[in-house]
């Protein structure tokens, strides 16, 4: 059983913590990696794993991995933070309201994130099963090089290596792509 279904099942205070012991670090670097003070971030960070405490039941394993959804509740309140520090009274009268500057990204870097983000699906669709597995264990799961040995019953230097040449694979792909693009 996941440590989350054990927090979901039965509010196991022991898988919280071993949760808790591996995601608030790397969720309060993450933070700290948007721009938050250090501060916020760890109140950020502290927040996302009362979430986790509270709605570990609401977690759908066929929707993401335990990262990728603390990391979405992590940004979703750093977004909400920011959203409650611009609130100012704006006056309505006021003619300089066409020169307010957004924090919200332009139309542009979106098209270009969700085609860069494209680009990296299709690349993955080409991986081989075997390294695409490492990949995700490694990268959307959180998990150590050593915990997927472990997970997967291979050597610790097939792990490496296997991460390691799709890594190279995924470069060449993308490299082709976007050089293919640029024409």
């Amino acid at each position: 059983m996941e440590l989350i279904d054990r927090v979901a099942a039965s509010g196991d205070r022991d898988a919280f913590a071993r949760l808790f012991d591996y995601f608030a670090p790397r969720l309060n670097a993450y933070l700290q990696k948007l721009g938050l003070d250090r501060g916020a971030a760890e109140e950020i960070a502290q927040e996302v794993m009362v979430t986790l405490w509270r709605k570990a039941a609401l977690f759908n394993p066929e929707k993401s991995s335990v990262a990728t959804w603390l990391y979405r509740i992590a940004r979703n309140l750093r977004i909400d933070l920011q959203r409650r520090e611009r609130l100012t009274f704006v006056d309505p009268q006021d003619s300089g309201l066409e020169n307010v500057d957004s924090d919200e990204p332009g139309a542009d870097i979106v098209m270009e994130l969700q085609l860069r983000d494209d680009l990296l699906r299709a690349a993955l669709a080409h991986l081989p099963e075997e390294q695409l597995a490492l990949v995700r264990f490694a990268f959307f799961d959180g998990l150590s090089h050593a915990d997927i040995a472990v997970r997967t019953g291979l050597p610790l230097g097939t792990v490496k290596s296997r991460i390691r040449l799709a890594f190279a694979r995924l470069r060449h792909i993308l490299e082709t792509t976007t050089s293919d693009t640029d024409r």
